[in-house]
């Protein structure tokens, strides 16, 4: 009996050796899932937490131009460090060092952060457009009122030039009557140009409230059937130029009329026939022009 007894103790503590083992290493078969469920558990929301980092790095990408609207001013620079933070918490995400799910809850708390920034700077942005759009279009209105007015300015400017031109011309001296007659020696009227010894030119000189009293040299050109200017009695100027001169008288003009005045020019050369070019001129106008047709 006692042999029997020492062996049904011994097959006791075998049983119970074997029980332990077993339940050690079903424990630590329980441990070893439990550990892989925990990290299958942390990847998942690593990689949850990246979808949702990409999803916010593209929404700042898609403002990347706008953002520049905010130069110049303090909320590009928080805009930039934003940015730049989810690109380095996504960095972290995908290099898989990741394995703390304190540090996962830090990074899941970061994106509301993150996101209500994105939201703060797409409104700035959205208000800086509104507003650069609303100045675009006062710019549209001031370049239109800039527009209208330069033209008025080019409108009064011309009407100011028109009116002017127009005073300058009323300052001309008008002259009525102009003749052309051939005299003989005596000083009377020769009817053959050929037999002449002076040319006469007389002319009336109108009442003229808007030219200028004073004295006035009036200077005569004749030109000859050939075109030829007759006498040499010096030069004057005209439109910027120097002309010379068939003879020249000064008078002394009150503003009335004045009748009955003579330019006389000895003839110093054989006259034809034809037709002769009376031009009389002063104070830089040419005051008249007319033909005369001479006979043999």
């Amino acid at each position: 009996m006692g042999w029997i007894a020492i062996g049904l103790i011994a097959l006791l503590v075998i049983a119970i050796i074997f029980s332990v083992f077993q339940l050690t290493s079903l424990k630590m078969q329980v441990n070893e899932v439990k550990s892989e469920n925990e990290q299958l558990q942390l990847t998942n929301e690593q990689l949850t937490l990246a979808n949702e980092y990409e999803s916010i790095n593209s929404q700042f990408a898609q403002y990347e131009d706008q953002a520049t609207m905010m130069a110049n001013d303090t909320i590009l620079a928080k805009y930039t460090a934003a940015k730049n933070k989810v690109e380095q918490l996504l960095k972290e995400l995908n290099s898989e060092k990741i394995k703390s799910q304190k540090r996962i809850s830090e990074l899941q708390n970061e994106v509301s952060t993150l996101r209500a920034l994105l939201r703060h700077y797409i409104a700035q942005v959205d208000s800086l457009g509104k507003e650069n759009a609303a100045l675009r279009d006062e710019n549209a209105v001031i370049k239109n009122q800039n527009r209208t007015l330069t033209s008025r300015v080019r409108e009064e400017s011309r009407k100011n030039e028109v009116l002017s031109e127009r005073m300058t011309l009323a300052e001309k001296l008008n002259v009525t009557g102009l003749s052309l007659t051939p005299l003989q020696k005596n000083g009377k009227n020769e009817k053959h140009v050929t037999k002449a010894k002076q040319l006469m030119v007389s002319f009336t000189i109108p009442q003229n409230n808007s030219t200028p009293v004073g004295e006035k040299t009036i200077y005569l050109r004749i030109t000859n059937p050939e075109g030829t200017l007759l006498g040499d009695a010096g030069s004057f100027s005209f439109e910027g130029g120097s002309i010379p001169c068939t003879a020249k008288k000064t008078i002394e003009y009150s503003g009335e009329e004045m009748a009955g005045i003579k330019i006389y020019w000895d003839v110093n050369t054989t006259l034809t026939p034809g037709d002769y070019t009376v031009e009389l001129f002063a104070d830089n106008f040419r005051l008249i022009s007319r033909h005369f047709t001479l006979k043999k």
